[in-house]
């Protein structure tokens, strides 16, 4: 995965380092994949559903859709429920019917029929090369935005651009160490 698309002259050194960082992250989870077929990268070695190739479509959702938080607000990443389901109903498993970011979530865990690590990597690469866009086009990373509703978010709270970024850079790193152990769990083979 390349480090970084855009050119460091262009950036303050805050955006820099902060980039920087994301980069860092974002390679510790992609080297995690070295070497293996995309049948490796599908499967998941623990009792959840959760793959290599599942992981990083996740990260690369996240990050996607916190970098359209910055542009557009809290409208880029809403959680409606359908008619008579509740949150108790989603989180407890019942609900008779799910909503389609959730189904997208759970998607995202895991390698779907016809995925292939390449593309799911080229995805990645593209969310990257957006999110370095995003931080570098944007006039001030104070500026906030109110955070969507859901039972995750404390009412009222805000995020700035430089925390999105923060939360991305901390939400990658965590799922690399994710994918090292999935990674030694798979053929015994350590990323690092």
């Amino acid at each position: 995965m390349t480090a970084t698309t855009t050119p460091p002259s262009t950036l303050d050194a805050e955006r820099a380092d902060l980039l920087a960082g994301l980069a860092t992250a974002r390679s510790a989870l992609t080297e995690t994949i070295s070497g293996l077929s995309d049948e490796q990268a599908g499967e998941h070695p623990t009792v959840s559903a959760l793959s290599l190739g599942g992981l990083i479509k996740h990260v690369a959702s996240i990050e996607e859709g916190w970098m359209r938080f910055v542009v557009d607000g809290p409208s880029a990443m809403r959680y409606d429920l359908p008619d008579g389901v509740t949150w108790a109903d989603l989180t407890a498993g019942t609900a008779r019917e799910f909503p389609q970011w959730a189904i997208d979530h759970q998607n995202d865990l895991r390698m779907l029929p016809g995925e292939t690590l390449a593309k799911i990597v080229a995805r990645y690469e593209q969310v990257a090369a957006r999110s370095e866009e995003v931080i570098a086009s944007v006039p001030d990373l104070s500026a906030t935005h109110p955070l969507p509703e859901a039972p995750w978010n404390e009412p009222g709270a805000v995020r700035s651009v430089r925390r999105v970024l923060l939360h991305v850079i901390a939400e990658t790193a965590q799922h690399a160490g994710h994918a090292d152990i999935l990674r030694e769990t798979l053929d015994g083979q350590k990323s690092s």
